[in-house]
């Protein structure tokens, strides 16, 4: 990354007690805010800021100079009860970015605290953002909620995913007592065109129900804001089927209003989803960001 282009702000505080041991649990307030912009056809990340455990890798260009691509890492490695991520991604006209994580996000047990991550997104004109995170797992007794606002103005274009897992799978653990709050709102011009939320206990006949989640862990969704698709790809999106044999009851399918595409999974693999969402991705992406999909080196890693 040029100097020239990048200007930084880093707020830390370190608090040294002496002989000094407090009951109290200490929470997590991480908060980074990006600015991207565009210069002779360059995206590059103009400004960063953050406060608390929560920073962007080295930006990388492995599509070339007009999209830049970037790791977001939370260092403590899980979120604890009480923690709160905010993460503010501002993008100037014309800039185009893609931002993913290296990990799964851990969502650990609550102690009765609830947990946060707010993401709040603003998009000029003709600038696209691509947010592609890896999957968040919900440890059993967490308490989470989970925000996302998305402000696009006049030809910007989104796409994100989001993959959840209730309870670790791998561990045998079941999401057996916890709490998930969830909304998104993605606005153009200030104009809401699509919204939704969920409100979800652990012990929910949502579960369990054949019009819920029925008896599977994962539930995610991928939603692009970039207009209408073009009937052929969307009927090749209607067409893909899930490949993965672990997981042949899964649920899947997709749908198009004229400002979004959305996609829906519900199975037993985020490995499955991602994979789903992905085929998606290789569909669509020409269309929505006049090229094809190029995978990030960290989701091999």
């Amino acid at each position: 990354m040029d100097d020239d282009y990048l200007s930084v702000a880093t707020n830390t505080q370190t608090t040294l007690g002496s002989n000094v041991v407090s009951a109290k649990p200490v929470h997590w307030l991480a908060n980074l805010t990006l600015d991207f912009s565009e210069k002779d056809g360059r995206s590059y990340l103009a400004k960063r800021q953050h406060n608390g455990p929560l920073v962007i890798q080295k930006t990388l260009y492995p599509e070339g100079e007009a999209i830049c691509h970037g790791i977001i890492i939370h260092p403590p490695g899980g979120v604890a009860g009480g923690d709160e991520l905010i993460l503010n991604v501002n993008l100037k006209a014309n800039s185009n970015a893609l931002l993913t994580t290296p990990g799964a996000g851990k969502w650990y047990k609550a102690n009765g605290t609830a947990a946060s991550q707010h993401l709040q997104f603003e998009l000029d004109e003709n600038s696209s953002l691509e947010w592609l995170p890896q999957e968040n797992i919900l440890f059993d007794g967490s308490i989470v909620n989970f925000s996302a606002d998305i402000k696009l103005g006049m030809d910007a274009k989104y796409a994100g995913w989001d993959i959840l897992c209730f309870g670790r799978l791998a561990k045998g653990e079941s999401w057996l007592t916890g709490k998930l709050n969830q909304k998104l709102v993605i606005k153009r011009a200030h104009k809401t065109i699509w919204q939704e939320s969920a409100h979800l206990q652990a012990n929910d006949r949502f579960f369990q129900s054949s019009i819920g989640l029925g008896g599977n862990v994962v539930s995610a969704s991928f939603v692009i804001a970039a207009g209408a698709v073009p009937a052929e790809l969307f009927a090749q999106c209607q067409q893909l089927e899930i490949d993965n044999a672990s997981d042949s009851k899964a649920k899947f399918g997709v749908s198009a209003l004229p400002e979004v595409f959305s996609a829906r999974y519900i199975g037993m693999s985020a490995q499955s989803a991602r994979h789903y969402f992905e085929r998606l991705w290789q569909i669509l992406r020409p269309w929505y960001a006049n090229r094809s999909a190029a995978r990030p080196r960290i989701w091999s890693t």
